[in-house]
């Protein structure tokens, strides 16, 4: 069986993961330290490289290649993996998908500890990162409701 944890970012993809995949004995993949691992560099200069659309595209491709290679495992997608191409149908058919739900002010305090790693949040000052994550989350909740599960988290 093949896991998908979506939701926002500072959600708790990767933790919730880890443990999942601990207690189901199966192989964790984070989808964005994959993309690292595989392109030698971090996702923010990605983004400087090639932008956000580059970025979603080499994220789609290895999306699939993870798919392709492995029959099980627990893998935490990136904030916007189910919001590009047709990423959500495609995980959908792959295997289950798990939108972890949480609310904007307790997403806005995670991402605050990690603001620096996160490439859509470079630029806003602390005050903005709320306005941001609440605008941001609306717009992407109709691909997170997409998924066959809602944990709240």
């Amino acid at each position: 069986m093949k896991y998908f944890l979506i939701g926002y970012m500072g959600c708790g993809k990767s933790r919730m993961g880890r443990m999942m995949s601990h207690d189901l004995k199966m192989m964790f993949v984070d989808l964005d330290d994959y993309i690292v691992r595989r392109e030698g560099r971090s996702v923010s200069e990605i983004f400087a490289a090639v932008g956000e659309e580059g970025f979603r595209q080499l994220e789609r491709c290895c999306l699939e290649e993870v798919c392709a290679s492995y029959t099980s495992f627990v893998m935490a997608t990136g904030g916007g993996t189910p919001c590009f191409f047709d990423n959500m149908d495609y995980m959908n058919r792959q295997g289950k998908t798990i939108f972890l739900d949480a609310d904007v002010d307790t997403l806005t305090s995670r991402v605050l500890r990690a603001k620096d790693k996160r490439p859509l949040l470079s630029g806003l000052d602390d005050g903005e990162v709320r306005d941001f994550v609440e605008q941001h989350l609306k717009k992407r909740m109709e691909y997170y409701l997409k998924a066959q599960e809602i944990w709240e988290v």
